[in-house]
């Protein structure tokens, strides 16, 4: 039972945490693009939508669904992000055109990932739960 009380508190908190972070990240990115790069704007929309999924998934009717649709969000986000990582190092040897937008791809798609692997843990947790119970 414990776990299930554990998964019921955090996993939801933990998307909208998420969410917070990719609205900060989108936002702090389009401002360092002097405001002109909407697609800066990117993490900021993910962020939306996964603080909606938390949202949704504090109801118990509708935690499966809305945790299941934040994983696949993730998973995307962390497929359109992950090219950042890639050319992190072109950060740090200065000869990115765009250093900003690397580093934002960067933490973007390892939020996503240990996003990924905080909710297959919990999903785990939950079966296990269920089948321990009935």
């Amino acid at each position: 039972m414990g776990a299930a009380v554990r998964y019921d508190a955090l996993v939801p908190a933990t998307t909208i945490a998420l969410g917070v972070a990719l609205i900060v990240l989108g936002l702090a990115g389009y401002s360092l693009s002097g405001a002109v790069s909407l697609t800066a704007l990117i993490p900021a929309a993910f962020g939306l939508l996964f603080v909606l999924a938390g949202v949704l998934a504090r109801d118990d009717r509708r935690r499966m669904h809305a945790m299941h649709a934040a994983v696949v969000l993730a998973l995307l986000g962390f497929l359109g992000s992950a090219r950042g990582l890639l050319r992190i190092g072109d950060v740090f040897h200065a000869t990115s055109a765009r250093p900003a937008a690397i580093v934002a791809q960067s933490l973007m798609a390892v939020l996503m990932l240990v996003y990924i692997v905080i909710a297959v843990r919990s999903f785990i947790q939950a079966r296990s739960g269920r089948r321990a119970a009935g």
